[in-house]
C-alpha cells in the first residue's frame, strides 16, 4: 500500500507483522518485523525487477546504520567530517558548545559577510546534519534567521558549530529495539 505521506514510502500491514519499503530512485531499503515476509518479498522484487540484495543496511541517503544491543545508531559522521575539511575546519581547536553562551547574534550587527551563497551552504549543511544532531537543532535554526543577509558574526557562529561537530563527528541517535513509553 502507498504511503499517503510520502510517495516513495510503500507499506504492509498485517496483525502480525508489518513491512516497510522506502523508495529512492534505485535504492529500495526494506524493513519489517518478520523475516520470513521480508524475504518473500525480496524474491517477488527480485523476479520483477532483478534486484541485488546488500544484506543489513549500513549507509543509505548520507546515514550511516549500526546495529548495537540497544538497537540501531544512527550517524553521519562522514557527512560532518567532509563539512569540517569543506569548511577549513578539520585544524581548527574543538569547543564544547554549539554556540558560544556570551554572544548574542543580532540581524544589524556587523559586516556583512562577503559570500552570502557559502553561508546559506553550510547553513543548509548543517540543517540536514540535524537528523542525527539534534544538539545542533536550536544553533542551526538561529543561524537559519540571518540567511537574507548574512553578516561576519553569523558566518563565525556557523564556524564556531563546526567546531562544536569536530569534538565529536561520529555522535548520532539511537533507535532503541524496545519503545520507552
Amino acid at each position: 500500500k502507498h504511503s499517503e505521506n510520502d510517495y516513495s514510502l510503500f507499506h504492509k500491514k498485517t496483525a502480525s507483522s508489518a513491512i516497510f519499503v522506502a523508495v529512492y530512485v534505485d535504492d529500495l531499503l526494506v524493513i519489517g518485523s518478520d523475516e520470513t515476509e521480508i524475504c518473500d518479498l525480496n524474491s517477488f522484487l527480485d523476479k520483477a525487477f532483478k534486484i541485488k540484495d546488500l544484506g543489513f543496511v549500513s549507509y543509505f541517503l548520507g546515514l550511516e546504520v549500526l546495529q548495537s544491543p540497544q538497537g540501531l545508531i544512527l550517524t553521519q559522521g562522514k557527512f560532518t567530517m567532509d563539512l569540517l575539511k569543506e569548511f577549513d575546519c578539520l585544524n581548527c581547536p574543538g569547543v564544547v558548545t554549539p554556540l558560544d553562551c556570551n554572544f548574542k547574534l543580532r540581524a544589524d550587527a556587523g559586516e556583512l559577510y562577503s559570500d552570502p551563497t557559502k553561508y546559506r551552504r553550510l547553513v543548509g549543511k548543517l540543517n540536514f546534519l540535524t537528523h542525527t544532531r539534534p544538539d545542533i537543532a536550536f544553533s542551526v535554526q538561529h543561524l537559519s534567521q540571518f540567511m537574507q543577509a548574512p553578516r561576519i558574526p553569523h558566518y563565525q557562529a556557523a564556524i564556531h558549530v563546526l567546531r562544536y561537530l569536530k569534538t565529536q563527528p561520529t555522535m548520532g541517535v539511537i533507535l532503541h529495539h524496545e519503545p520507552s513509553f
